[in-house]
């Protein structure tokens, strides 16, 4: 098997473990589990009309529902700082990973004020929450839509 090299773009520390650094490299940005979860359930339940990663409003929401003004994100619990599972923090490098956190949180607050500002209603689904609540929070998304 040919190994394979991993490129440094700069954006993280260089992991102390091969693994840690294959791990990371292999995380999606889009089109996740949690997201492609939840699409699945609001097909299934006539939830059409919507846009993945819909470049025309601020933040790309996830799921765009354009007509209806209505913005939706899938957050990863570890990436965004989850308040119900509140992720541990990785052991070394944690001065930049508690940076790194903290600038995703004050993102995702500035995307959701732009959105709010422009009228857009705006819903975060956790990871977590569509892992042991997916109906429910299905049911609240089309709640929105009507």
């Amino acid at each position: 098997m040919k190994e394979r090299k991993y490129i440094r773009d700069g954006r993280a520390p260089i992991p102390e473990k091969e693994s840690t650094s294959r791990v990371m490299s292999a995380i999606k940005a889009t089109n996740t589990k949690p997201e492609l979860m939840l699409r699945k359930e609001l097909w299934a339940n006539g939830a059409r009309g919507y846009r993945i990663h819909w470049k025309k409003v601020p933040g790309r929401p996830d799921i765009a529902f354009p007509k209806k003004k209505l913005a939706i994100f899938v957050n990863g619990c570890f990436w965004h700082k989850c308040p119900s599972c509140k992720p541990a923090l990785p052991k070394s490098n944690t001065g930049f990973w508690n940076e790194k956190f903290e600038k995703n949180v004050r993102r995702d607050k500035q995307k959701i004020e732009q959105l709010e500002d422009m009228e857009w209603k705006v819903i975060t689904v956790w990871e977590c929450q569509i892992k042991t609540e997916l109906k429910e929070q299905v049911k609240e998304i089309i709640s929105k839509l009507q």
